[in-house]
C-alpha cells in the first residue's frame, strides 16, 4: 500500500494555484493520473520520488515513511525504492545500453542486466549507444532501467508521448505485459484517454490541482448517456460481453463511448457510430 496526501503551492497558465492530493495505490495496481497540462500530474510524481518537496503533507510504502512535514522526515531521492521513467527518458548519452540500464546497481545485482534486456528485446542492442537508438528503443532502456532494481512504485511520466502513433501502440502493449510480469505497483502520467483506457486499472482525474474524478477508465470516461442524432467514425478500444450483446467502446477523436450491439467487432476495428430516434448503431468500415 503506498500512501500519499500532500499539498503544494504551484504557478500554471491561469496563475497561482494549490495541489492539493490524498490518495492510495494498492500493490500490484496501475494507476493513472490524468489531466491536461498544468494540472499538476508531473509534479506528483516528482514529490513521490523525492524530487521535489510538498509544502506538507504525508508519503508513506508498506510503512515505510517517505515524507512526514509533521515530524521532519524526507528521504532523499536515493533512499526512496523508485524507479522513474522521464518524458525525454533521461539516457546517459556516453554509457552503453548495458551500461545505462546497469546504473546504480551493486556489482552483485548486475546478472539482472542481461535478463532484463531479454525481456524487453534489447539483448542485441547491449552495446550499442542511446544516439544509434529509435526512439522506442530509447523508451524501452529507460524502462529497463526504472525495473531492474524491483522498484516499490514506477512512475512514468508521459514516457510514449514522443512516439509515432503505431510504436506507441506497440509500446503500451509491452509496459502492460511488464506490469504484470514483475509485478509491478505502476504510477502512469498521461492525458491520452486509449492509453489510459488501455492500460489502467484505476484513474485520478486531476483539475488545476485537484482530484475532479476517481475510479476506473470506465466510470471516469464514459458518457452514460447520448442524445440527439450523431454519426462519426472512430476505433474500437474494448469489447465485453453482457447477456445476447456485446458492449463495444469506441474512442471517437479522443473522446470514448460505449455501443451495446449483437454485430461482432475486433479490436482495433475503425467503425462507423450513429444514431437514429436515440438508437445508437455502430457499423464496422470495410
Amino acid at each position: 500500500m503506498i500512501v500519499v496526501d500532500v499539498k503544494k503551492e504551484l504557478i500554471g497558465y491561469k496563475g497561482k494555484f494549490t495541489l492539493d492530493v490524498s490518495f492510495k495505490v494498492e500493490k500490484g495496481e496501475f494507476l493513472t493520473i490524468f489531466g491536461k497540462s498544468g494540472s499538476g500530474k508531473t509534479t506528483v510524481l516528482r514529490i513521490i520520488a523525492g524530487l521535489e518537496n510538498p509544502d506538507e503533507g504525508y508519503i508513506e510504502f508498506d510503512g515505510k515513511v517517505y515524507f512526514d512535514s509533521k515530524k521532519g522526515v524526507n528521504l532523499p531521492p536515493q533512499k526512496r525504492n523508485v524507479g522513474f521513467v522521464f518524458q525525454n527518458y533521461a539516457l546517459f548519452p556516453n554509457m552503453t545500453v548495458y551500461e545505462n540500464v546497469a546504473f546504480a546497481l551493486d556489482k552483485e545485482e548486475r546478472d539482472k542486466v542481461d535478463e532484463i534486456l531479454k525481456v524487453v528485446e534489447l539483448y542485441n542492442l547491449k552495446d550499442r549507444y542511446p544516439s544509434s537508438l529509435s526512439g522506442g528503443q530509447q523508451q524501452r532502456v529507460a524502462l529497463a532501467r526504472a525495473i531492474v532494481k524491483n522498484p516499490d512504485i514506477l512512475l512514468l511520466d508521459e514516457p510514449l508521448s514522443a512516439l509515432d502513433y503505431s510504436i506507441r501502440l506497440k509500446l503500451q502493449d509491452q509496459l502492460k505485459k511488464l506490469h504484470k510480469m514483475f509485478n509491478l505497483t505502476t504510477l502512469l502520467v498521461s492525458h491520452d484517454k486509449p492509453e489510459v483506457f488501455k492500460l489502467s486499472d484505476r484513474v485520478i482525474y486531476l483539475e488545476d490541482g485537484k482530484i475532479k474524478k476517481e475510479g476506473t477508465p470506465r466510470e471516469v470516461f464514459i458518457e452514460k448517456s447520448i442524445s440527439g442524432k450523431f454519426s462519426f467514425y472512430g476505433t474500437v478500444l474494448d469489447i465485453r460481453k453482457s447477456d445476447i450483446l456485446n458492449i463495444v467502446t469506441v474512442d471517437i477523436n479522443g473522446n470514448l463511448v460505449e455501443v451495446a450491439t449483437t454485430e461482432d467487432f475486433n479490436i482495433g476495428d475503425e467503425v462507423l457510430v450513429g444514431a437514429k430516434a436515440f438508437n445508437p448503431i455502430i457499423k464496422k468500415i470495410s
